[in-house]
């Protein structure tokens, strides 16, 4: 009988930059800006699903890979047996586990994303202190 011993750091890194994807409890993007963190932080993000969520991670590692942030390192599918909570029977799930790398554009196009952000929130900063200022100017001349 063979034993496989996998030690706790390997475990620990593996967790670390998982992110198990529901299609109910969170808005894609959410899932997407978390993905962007750990590839930024670990180099790497896998996603992984069960059932209907499958269409959703596929969705987020499509976003990631058009935008040239992420590439493609390894999609694995799977079956999975649940308990059914009705019924109490065993009942196959198909999982899928998606592990998307760093892209070597990620830093640039990271740091321009960055740049375009405060560029929009300059601008806007600078409309509403535009109409501060013309609603003072014209509260006096009403005086």
């Amino acid at each position: 009988m063979a034993t496989m011993v996998v030690s706790s750091q390997a475990i620990e890194t593996q967790k670390k930059n998982r992110i198990q994807v529901s299609n109910t409890k969170k808005p894609l993007f959410f899932y997407v800006n978390l993905a962007k963190r750990y590839i930024q932080q670990h180099n790497e993000v896998e996603l992984s699903a069960l059932g209907m969520a499958i269409t959703t991670v596929v969705t987020i590692a499509e976003i990631l890979k058009n935008n040239g942030l992420a590439t493609e390192k390894k999609v694995s599918t799977s079956t999975v047996g649940m308990k059914d909570e009705n019924k109490g029977r065993l009942v196959q799930k198909a999982k899928i586990e998606i592990v998307l790398g760093k892209s070597e554009k990620f830093d640039s196009l990271m740091t321009a994303a960055v740049a375009s952000a405060t560029a929009t929130e300059d601008k806007e900063n600078d409309k509403e202190i535009g109409k501060e200022n013309k609603k003072e100017s014209g509260e006096e001349n009403d005086k």
